[in-house]
């Protein structure tokens, strides 16, 4: 894909595929049979539609940064170099809407929005407040349950409770549904995840808990905040089945979660997947320079070599996509993913276009403050 020198880390500017990192890329697909067999399972179609989900949330928040040095908004939360593991996740669901899986993303795990059919419009509205925003305006947070997703909030690992919940509802209706959040490695220390692994535990609902390891809490590293280097035990403590995943692998990720949930269906109770990643960026836009202070500059060197889109482009590009058959495979192949790049750069422009042009819509009037706060809005 194309580096952008404004907006991307300095390590994906000057991004070159490593043959060795390449070779582990794909030894990874083959370490876990059952991984293996899932991924295996893959179309073509489904292969670019992983692709196209990358992209798709790596120019989004490139958008939002543009938008950000223009002046348009303040500032921005973005997801560079996690991009792998909110779409690996999503697509090894069952993604139909309200009558299928629902999730419920953090801030950093808008993607699962647009992953799960929202359209990206709604992301731009939401963060530009217009009153044909999802939340009217009210609210930066985006969800919607017409397509499965949970709208967040701001206090960390709360909404792991919730989503038990949503999964307790499954398991009394009998439904084959699941359930899927994902906690922060800093949101672990919050007590809501605590007692939410344990009462999923205890009832045996169907729901999948991601803790996302970027090893950072806002500010905090890892070593700061936890004693052990990763969190591949924690589920024993709870009873809970637990795996591990390259968070920057997006077909470890799927295969993982794809386990998980099929687990989750058959009556295994909840799973816990630890997807190690890192943050390739501050904790929102305004405070990068923090993030680079924060960590050594070969954290950022050796993250920046796994680009999560870099390395699975030059996955893809060794794979029959059923391209033309003019030259060789790996030229076709990377004219067919230029092609998907292009179609979602259209696509991002365009819904940035459509948001803009709803700024001009009248506020909402005040008396709405509390639709969608109640179950009857106050009079």
């Amino acid at each position: 894909m194309r580096r952008y020198a404004a907006y991307d880390p300095p390590e994906y500017v000057s991004w070159r595929p490593d043959r060795g990192l390449l070779e582990e890329y794909r030894a990874r697909v083959e370490a876990h049979p059952d991984r293996q067999r899932q991924i295996a399972g893959l179309t073509p179609e489904a292969h670019l539609a992983l692709y196209r989900g990358l992209l798709r949330f790596r120019l989004g928040d490139i958008a939002l940064a543009r938008w950000v040095k223009q002046g348009v908004i303040s500032k921005a939360w973005l997801a560079t170099g996690e991009e792998a593991v909110t779409v690996g996740a999503v697509h090894a669901l069952d993604r139909r809407g309200a009558e299928g899986d629902i999730v419920g993303p953090m801030i950093r795990n808008q993607g699962a929005n647009h992953e799960m059919g929202v359209p990206f419009v709604e992301l731009f509205r939401t963060y530009l407040a217009t009153p044909d925003s999802p939340t009217g305006g009210r609210d930066l947070h985006l969800g919607d349950l017409r397509h499965g997703v949970c709208p967040p909030i701001s206090m960390v690992a709360t909404l792991s409770t919730v989503m038990n919940g949503f999964a307790l509802a499954f398991r009394i209706r009998g439904e084959r549904r699941v359930a899927l959040t994902w906690v922060g490695d800093g949101a672990t220390k919050h007590g809501e995840a605590h007692e939410a692994f344990a009462f999923a535990a205890s009832l045996a609902l169907p729901i999948v808990f991601i803790i996302q390891n970027n090893q950072v809490a806002l500010g905090t590293r890892l070593d700061q905040h936890h004693v052990q280097p990763d969190f591949s035990d924690w589920g024993a403590a709870y009873g809970i089945p637990s795996r591990t995943a390259d968070g920057n692998h997006v077909l470890d990720v799927y295969a993982a979660t794809r386990l998980a949930a099929e687990s989750c269906r058959a009556g295994g109770g909840p799973q816990l997947i630890e997807a190690r990643t890192f943050r390739m960026g501050g904790h929102a836009t305004h405070d990068v320079r923090e993030a680079r202070a924060t960590f050594a500059p070969r954290l950022f060197e050796y993250w920046g070599r796994r680009d999560p889109i870099g390395m699975y482009e030059e996955y893809l590009a060794g794979m029959h996509l059923g391209a033309p058959s003019d030259g060789d495979l790996r030229t076709r192949n990377l004219a067919r993913l230029e092609t998907v790049e292009r179609e979602v750069e259209m696509e991002i422009e365009e819904a940035a276009k459509a948001a803009l042009a709803s700024r001009e819509i009248p506020p909402s009037p005040g008396g709405t403050a509390g639709f969608g706060v109640y179950g009857q809005a106050p009079e």
